[in-house]
């Protein structure tokens, strides 16, 4: 059992009914082994459920936890945002799974982008950057400015923030395709690492190749045991198949067939609305009940 020490709301979609939410969690064992871009994969019933794949946010060896975010975009996420609150216990938390970042001395500067949910898991690969005294320059963006999360702890670990919003309610006007360019127009960038939903990793791609920049993405496909044995998070990399939760997450994107990708992660998006629409109907009638 991992018993919740912190829970937090950290923004709300309106227009997608859908909030994100940060949770912190006693994990000693996987505290003290994780390194930056390695997951978890949790489960909210012992014994059966749907498994669900969560990028480690942040972690403290000596204190014993590790931090996970994640948005309520189905029935499991929307379970645990309503019903699991501090002091309770997760079942079920596996990990660390997935190989670590690749984390070494660079002569340039490192370009991290985030958008949307994928500023948490680029959250761990900025501090180990900066750790071991690279130049990090970080770009979050998303729709609008109550989407936006961990502006100041990415402001910290970084030598720069650049925050962009769709609408410019907030920072600058743009998507982060348009500072990736600039900075490489002008300044001398040793790898770009970009981790957010698939249509923005692959232009992020499309942007850095001009410039023949090194450009990692860590890739959040569906999965269910994490181990390899499933199949199901397969993905093109370079022409073969790779499994996300033991090759990756993280992959050259240059190489990554996103079309590919996008397309297998539709498969089932008819049921999971399905299941979230009872889940909803099912919090609800408990909410009356109570």
């Amino acid at each position: 059992m991992h018993k919740i020490l912190e829970k937090r709301q950290l923004s709300y979609d309106k227009e997608r009914d859908q909030s994100v939410y940060y949770f912190k969690v006693e994990a000693p064992e996987i505290a003290r082994n994780r390194k930056a871009g390695q997951f978890i994969i949790f489960q909210l019933d012992e014994d059966f459920g749907e498994r669900i794949p969560l990028t480690i946010a942040d972690a403290n060896a000596d204190e014993g936890w590790i931090s996970i975010v994640f948005q309520t975009v189905g029935a499991t996420t929307r379970r645990f945002s309503e019903t699991f609150n501090v002091g309770d216990n997760v079942p079920v938390l596996v990990g660390p799974l997935g190989k670590p970042t690749h984390i070494e001395k660079k002569d340039g500067i490192v370009l991290c982008v985030g958008g949307g949910i994928g500023i948490a898991p680029l959250h761990p690969i900025v501090e180990a950057n900066h750790k071991i005294g690279n130049k990090v320059i970080t770009i979050i963006g998303a729709r609008t400015k109550e989407l936006l999360f961990f502006e100041d702890e990415m402001k910290k670990a970084s030598d720069e923030l650049i925050v962009v919003t769709d609408d410019g309610s907030y920072g600058r006007k743009a998507v982060v395709t348009a500072p990736l360019t600039e900075i490489c127009e002008k300044e001398k960038v040793s790898e770009i690492v970009s981790i957010g939903p698939a249509i923005m990793m692959k232009f992020c791609v499309a942007a850095a190749k001009p410039f023949g920049v090194p450009i990692t993405t860590s890739l959040n496909t569906i999965m269910i045991d994490g181990t390899g044995m499933c199949g199901c998070c397969r993905v093109s990399v370079g022409g073969k198949t790779k499994f996300v939760c033991v090759d990756g997450p993280e992959f050259n994107g240059y190489e990554v067939d996103f079309d590919n990708m996008m397309q297998r992660m539709t498969a089932f998006k008819d049921k999971e609305k399905e299941a979230d629409h009872k889940c909803r109907i099912g919090l609800d009638a408990a909410k009356k009940g109570a």
